[in-house]
């Protein structure tokens, strides 16, 4: 069996096997390689985000072809904030879903941080940095216990978190006697997180500092690599990477600066998007996520501890269920005895799953959460703009939720076709 050598000194993998799949031989360097690399993926089944990324294209072309306001800087700042809360939801719900497992309860948890942190600030004058926190921890406690169950005892996460969605939604209610709705103040602290803006100067800052860092990164990521000996991304793929980052991150703040500026909610939420990218690819415990997800008992018998990552990602899903409540609070100066009801729960369900993350676990990513929560957002602007019944938002949704996941099946199955899975 012979081996390789790559261009930069790198030992590869054995030659037989670079052609059977080039993935093998690291990260490519010539179009050539780059091509060949993603074919073979296409072909056992790793679609990425592109099914994601053209569905937005069509749907942009489409309602902009209907209505010549979608594509303006106001209508995509609404859309912008409009997803916020709801992606935040979601970006938790992508973690139980990488376990293999289902939250039915966050929808019921986001209305409960909502209310606590209104009866805490408002009703009971406490701090609103207080009320922040007890809000959050209320829902991180809530995430432990049904994982806890979940975990220990064997309870069904369906049925644990089924349990959640009503019994949270029962002591919503509970506390939100006898008004039934509580309102914030206008000037406040917590009305001011979904309505308060970036100057222009401070949003190009911020797009410059993102660039540089993923530049620095990316620099820091090739020096670890060449020390150890391992081939490394080439400058060229760099380049190309950072011009393409550069020109989405620019961009967005262009249009958003053409209008009022980067709302800072839009931040909190990429910056969870991007945190958990991060601890989910970079950290043990993130492989500990996949890993447990792609094979439970694989997983345990590489001295994984399943029960605590299993605890620990209901938590966190919960945590941030808490937080996209806070946000909702804030985008309606108010809770109320409906907060966290409606469709907001499988809103998010469907952002996750729309956005690439696979309902039988162990694939996908927080960046499923951001992609699909503007999908869905998209539809529902465009909607709006043609003043079309919500009914057919409903059907819309249901029917993009559906071809997500028969594409997700149809990949999963060219994945065990090719012996990836």
């Amino acid at each position: 069996m012979s081996t390789s050598t790559r261009s930069d000194g790198a030992p590869s993998a054995p030659t037989d096997l670079i052609q059977r799949d080039p993935r093998l031989a690291g990260p490519p360097h010539t179009p050539r390689e780059a091509f060949s690399a993603m074919r073979m993926r296409l072909r056992g089944g790793e679609l990425g985000p592109w099914p994601v990324i053209i569905g937005l294209i069509i749907i942009a072309i489409v309602f902009q072809s209907l209505n010549s306001t979608f594509l303006s800087s106001q209508n995509l700042y609404n859309l912008s904030l409009q997803v916020v809360a709801g992606g935040a939801i979601a970006v938790g719900i992508v973690l139980v879903l990488l376990l293999g497992e289902i939250d039915l309860s966050a929808g019921s948890v986001s209305g409960l941080a909502g209310t606590v942190l209104a009866v805490l600030t408002v009703r009971n004058s406490l701090p609103v940095w207080l009320g922040l926190i007890g809000a959050i921890l209320a829902g991180t406690a809530v995430g432990a216990l049904q994982g806890t169950i979940f975990a220990r005892i064997g309870v069904p996460s369906f049925v644990v978190t089924l349990a959640g969605l009503i019994g949270w939604q029962g002591l919503q209610l509970y506390l939100l006697k006898p008004e039934g709705t509580i309102n914030f103040p206008y000037n406040g602290f917590v009305a001011k997180i979904t309505h308060t803006n970036l100057s222009k100067p401070a949003g190009w800052a911020v797009a410059a500092v993102v660039v540089l860092i993923y530049v620095g990164t990316e620099m820091l990521e090739r020096r670890r690599r060449a020390e150890v000996g391992l081939a490394a991304r080439p400058v060229a793929s760099v380049v190309m990477r950072t011009i393409g980052l550069a020109v989405a991150v620019f961009g967005a703040v262009a249009i958003l600066n053409a209008y009022a500026g980067v709302p800072i909610a839009v931040l909190i939420f990429v910056g969870l998007v991007v945190g958990f990218d991060l601890i989910l690819r970079r950290t043990r415990y993130g492989r500990s996520i996949f890993a447990v997800g792609g094979n439970i008992e694989a997983a345990r018998r590489a001295g994984i501890n399943v029960t605590a990552i299993r605890i620990s990602v209901f938590a966190l899903c919960s945590t941030l269920a808490a937080i996209g409540g806070i946000l909702f609070a804030s985008r309606g100066y108010s809770v109320s005895q409906s907060s966290g009801g409606s469709d907001i729960l499988l809103l998010a369900i469907a952002a996750a799953v729309i956005g690439g993350t696979s309902l039988f676990g162990g694939r996908g990513s927080t960046y499923s959460a951001l992609l699909g929560s503007l999908v869905l957002g998209a539809i529902t602007s465009g909607m709006l703009l043609l003043s079309l019944d919500v009914s057919v938002r409903y059907m819309i949704t249901a029917l993009v939720l559906v071809s997500a996941v028969i594409l997700d099946s149809l990949s999963r199955r060219g994945r065990v076709s090719s012996g990836r899975e």
